[in-house]
């Protein structure tokens, strides 16, 4: 007599899960047929969750996502090799509720995540490959120990404020020079606190910026020894006007792919050089730049634009008569969303750029 087979198969049934992830646990939904099966957590362990959902659900079609943040891509690496069709989100672009707001838990937070994907209410953000990611972690780095040296050099001011230390009016302090940290050094007594407070944050600061040089060089050595597309664009990058090659990398590093903006207001959306808008009724208000933006970029090309507006007679021309109607601030933003432009077109094209006068 033939044994009925009693397995169960669920092919051709897609299941919606839901990742709450953190550091010691995961709060995971699944749903099918907008039906809620399961809400637990477990351990932060991609491989676990894909042969809980083979165990359980046999043949079927696994769709997921969670929230991009701390834990990066691994998870997204290995749920894709497992085969599940993983995609990585923005956490401000999940629609919430004002209910979900006021009673956010683990549970509630994944049960969302499965039930916008099941609605396809979820866009997928850009994954890098694992060489891009190690080059922007290291990109980044150096974007930290910049913002630390600052912090150093105003700590070291606020002392001298603080204290009425008065400067020689012809001392090299604008570019903190090896003579004008030589300067501080000489002035202070090694039995003397306040002396030593100031040599102590000095001496971190040479170190600092020691650290940023020698990051600096890495990416270069970087760059040079990929001898491939990246290599390319940055070599286009630089010939713009405002961009240098810390500007260059930090662009290639946080874009990696200029494809995925299908127009300039898609790139200057991700940059941050939208405007934000209130409207109610008939009425309309542009309450400035949006606050929403890449916090490596945005800064950056403005500086770029200051630069560019004096090297490129067409932005030159172009910041001379918006800065008639409007405050040189405001203006100088016309002329980075300009710079985009130019930014885009030279690596779409992978082409030298041309200044030219409109």
């Amino acid at each position: 007599m033939k044994q009925k087979d009693n397995t169960v198969n669920f092919e051709n049934q897609v299941f919606y899960i839901g990742i709450d992830v953190h550091k010691n646990s995961w709060s995971v939904t699944i749903r099918t047929n907008h039906m809620e099966l399961k809400t637990y957590s477990m351990k932060p362990d991609p491989k676990e969750l894909i042969n809980y959902l083979k165990r359980n659900y046999p043949g079927g079609t696994y769709k997921s996502t969670y929230e991009a943040g701390f834990c990066g891509f691994w998870i997204h690496k290995q749920l894709t090799e497992g085969g599940v069709d993983n995609i990585v989100i923005h956490a401000a672009d999940v629609p919430t509720t004002h209910k979900e707001k006021v009673t956010k838990t683990d549970k509630v937070d994944s049960r969302k995540l499965s039930k916008e994907l099941e609605n396809q209410n979820l866009n997928a953000i850009y994954v890098p490959n694992d060489s891009q990611q190690q080059i922007r972690s290291l990109c980044r780095l150096r974007y930290q120990a910049t913002k630390h040296s600052s912090r150093l050099k105003n700590r070291i001011k606020g002392f001298l404020h603080y204290y009425g230390v008065e400067l020689p009016p012809d001392i090299e302090c604008s570019h903190w020079s090896a003579n004008f940290i030589k300067y501080l050094e000489a002035g202070c007594d090694k039995n003397n606190p306040g002396s030593e407070y100031l040599l102590i944050c000095l001496d971190e600061l040479k170190a600092q910026r020691k650290r940023i040089l020698e990051l600096t060089r890495s990416l270069r050595r970087y760059v040079r020894e990929s001898k491939g597309k990246a290599s390319d664009i940055i070599s286009f990058l630089i010939r713009i006007p405002g961009i240098g090659f810390v500007t260059a990398i930090t662009l290639y590093t946080e874009i990696i792919d200029m494809s995925r903006f299908s127009n300039l207001d898609r790139l200057a959306s991700f940059v941050g050089l939208s405007p934000s808008c209130s409207s109610s009724g008939d009425k309309e208000k542009i309450t400035g730049l949006t606050p929403r933006r890449n916090r490596y970029l945005r800064h950056l090309i403005i500086e770029a634009a200051w630069i560019a507006a004096r090297r490129d007679p067409a932005l030159l021309k172009s910041f001379t008569e918006l800065s008639k109607r409007m405050k040189k601030s405001n203006a100088i933003i016309r002329i980075a969303r300009k710079l985009l432009n130019r930014i885009r077109f030279v690596w779409k094209n992978e082409a030298r750029y041309q200044c030219f006068v409109n």
